[in-house]
């Protein structure tokens, strides 16, 4: 623990004010591994570290992305909502991608189980493959729905960057998670 009330009694009462949800904006300061710290423009100073807020790396974007440099860089000015305050470090814990329509609810509200979709493999692993069906949207063929007959492993079948029709199965918003099939439906392979 960094320190409690009575030391640094206003970076306490600052961070205890914030009300989850509340839109907080401020420049980002530093690109870390785990994600970035943000100098908040109506808050103090942090005792140690270069911002009094930290968005993680999942709470930048709704799409999975390999490093932060990839959402934000140092000096851009940010827009975050506030998820909590992190009483052990003295930081709020802030989401980038809470400001923005989640793209995974979009493309539920126009897609309906049983619907064919064409999409293009981004990862082959043990268990299945992933396809990506449309911006930011991937899901899930697994082994057994690749194909009519018994593979023992996704490369029988397809390769990363293959063109695949698929039918999505399981669409669960609250999971964000899509499993898909390619022995469903009217083109089943």
């Amino acid at each position: 623990m960094i320190s409690g009330p009575s030391e640094n009694p206003e970076l306490w009462a600052f961070l205890e004010s914030l009300h989850r949800g509340e839109i907080l904006c401020g420049t980002v300061t530093a690109i870390e591994r785990f994600g970035v710290f943000v100098a908040l423009d109506d808050g103090p100073d942090h005792p140690v570290f270069r911002g009094v807020g930290v968005i993680t790396i999942p709470e930048l974007s709704w799409q999975r992305i390999e490093t932060a440099f990839d959402v934000v860089q140092v000096g851009q000015h940010v827009s975050a909502e506030f998820l909590q305050f992190d009483t052990w470090n003295l930081e709020a814990r802030l989401s980038l991608r809470a400001t923005q329509p989640d793209p995974f609810q979009a493309f539920a509200d126009r897609t309906a189980a049983g619907q064919e979709l064409h999409g293009r493999v981004t990862k082959l692993v043990p268990f299945g493959v992933f396809v990506q069906v449309t911006d930011g949207i991937e899901g899930l063929v697994h082994l057994r729905e690749l194909t009519s007959t018994s593979v023992e492993k996704p490369s029988a079948v397809v390769q990363a960057g293959d063109e695949v029709t698929v039918v999505g199965t399981e669409i669960d918003r609250e999971r964000r998670r899509l499993i898909l099939s390619r022995r469903q439906g009217p083109t089943a392979h």
